[in-house]
């Protein structure tokens, strides 16, 4: 790996132990948004809470964390060891002159310690915190309300059952920032317009995180249901619309999905969830359209697609139909809307969606979405592909032992052509992506398998 340019800092990020599998694609997509990149002098340990990061700034090291959901803390990095001599050598090495600035006799601070995988007795932190007497802290210290804290962080690794006696590796840093708030000030629970398949906090703001979306950024859900995905994508700046072919749901009218509420209210619909957190001025607009036929013009539109498809748990699948067709229903909704609905198979809502990502996207712009899957069948031979999108990350999110979903993020590479309109059709990979049609009825087989074993146990 090249040097590091000396214009860089090194940070330390202080990550959550929670969807584990997200967090590298996550961090990497925000990395090459403020033009940042991991330590070249540590290898990724995947699992682990600390990873070591190159950032031009500590502002970008802010910006960074302000936008993350997978991380806890982000600190400047002083040094670092694999042993407490290896970390005191490194602390002494690091320039006097970037630390004087926190360390001024009219400053106050604390010193704080982090174990992974181990609990310390106050004693022993105590005594740790007195072997750094031979940093220069001339300031006050002042527990409750300092201006500077610095950190001593601790990895034992990840086995609990095997923990060591003294730690794998040392870290010693100012803290810069840290924030887990944008999880629970939009939780769906306090959202005023939900429905049956309303996407976690969390997860939408992973997504928008894959997705790079940024400032000024136009970005589209062709399933866009209650909009929790707008949300995420507004917050961050992003000019946002929809689409979805359910005119109550894109109206606000009908049942409602909140437990003890009979009926939507008469201000509950998308435009309202973004006024609730401010966003409304970056709403576009949400269309009554089915996202298997065409109402946009051609050439590029969006800056970043990020949807959650229906796989036919708690939404069924559906398109625009015709009179005709042998499998049809007729469906009324409020204000005497009828349309004709159809089967709408898994695996064409994919070529579909992959098809529009690669005509309208701009070049670099990303695709982020749910794919579902039957995990005994699982192979990577099943993920959709595009010649004109390249594969960027795919993580796991479990559903059930035998079921779960897959984040697929891809990326445009290569201009739209009119020969790649139906290119799946000619690359002789089409017939294992049909394997998704039945997710449903293996999705509620293995459930009816389990609930059965349960009652056969029970009766033992």
């Amino acid at each position: 790996m090249a040097p590091v340019a000396s214009a860089f800092r090194r940070y330390l990020l202080l990550l959550a132990q929670e969807h584990l599998e997200f967090r590298l694609p996550e961090i990497t997509s925000l990395l090459s948004l403020c033009g940042g990149q991991f330590s070249g002098e540590q290898e990724i340990r995947v699992n682990s809470p600390f990873w070591i990061l190159n950032i031009p700034s500590e502002e970008m090291a802010r910006g960074l964390m302000k936008r993350t959901v997978c991380a806890k803390s982000i600190f400047e990095l002083w040094g670092h060891g694999r042993s407490a001599v290896e970390l005191y050598a490194s602390l002494k090495n690091y320039p006097v002159d970037k630390m004087l600035p926190y360390l001024q006799s009219d400053s106050t601070y604390k010193v704080h310690i982090h174990t992974f995988n181990k609990t310390l007795t106050q004693a022993q932190k105590i005594k740790k915190i007195d072997a750094l007497e031979f940093l220069p802290f001339k300031g006050k210290v002042n527990l409750k309300n300092p201006q500077h804290i610095f950190w001593i962080l601790e990895d034992y690794g990840m086995n609990p059952n095997n923990v060591p006696e003294e730690p794998n590796h040392l870290y010693f840093g100012r803290w810069v920032h840290g924030q887990r708030e944008l999880i629970e000030s939009y939780s769906v629970k306090k959202r005023h317009f939900i429905g049956n398949t309303s996407m976690d906090a969390c997860l939408s703001f992973i997504m928008a995180n894959h997705g790079r979306v940024k400032p000024n950024d136009v970005v589209y859900d062709p399933f866009v249901g209650t909009g929790g995905l707008l949300i995420s994508s507004a917050h961050f700046g992003a000019y946002v619309c929809g689409t979805d072919i359910d005119y109550n749901t894109i109206h606000g009218l009908g049942k409602a999905s909140r437990k003890n509420q009979k009926w939507r209210g008469p201000d509950e619909n998308i435009r309202a969830n973004l006024r609730q957190y401010g966003l409304e001025k970056y709403y576009l607009d949400a269309l009554v359209a089915d996202s298997s036929r065409p109402i946009w013009r051609k050439g590029v539109l969006f800056d970043a697609i990020i949807t959650d498809p229906p796989y036919g748990i708690r939404e069924a699948p559906r398109r625009m139909g015709s009179q005709k067709e042998t499998v049809k229903s007729v469906e009324r909704s409020t204000e005497n809307h009828f349309f004709v609905s159809s089967s709408y198979h898994l695996s064409d809502i994919f070529f579909d969606l992959l098809k529009f990502a690669a005509e309208h996207l701009v070049m670099g712009g990303r695709l982020v979405y749910w794919l579902p899957i039957y995990r005994p069948e699982y192979t990577e031979e099943i993920i959709p592909r595009h010649p004109c999108l390249k594969l960027i990350s795919n993580c796991e999110q479990m559903l059930s032992s035998h079921t779960s979903r897959r984040l697929i993020t891809m990326e445009k590479v290569k201009e739209f052509k009119d020969q790649d309109q139906n290119s799946y059709l000619l690359d002789g990979q089409y017939m294992p992506y049909r394997g998704h049609n039945s997710f449903r009825e293996k999705y509620f087989s293995g459930v009816t398998k389990r609930i059965a074993k349960e009652e056969k146990d029970n009766q033992k």
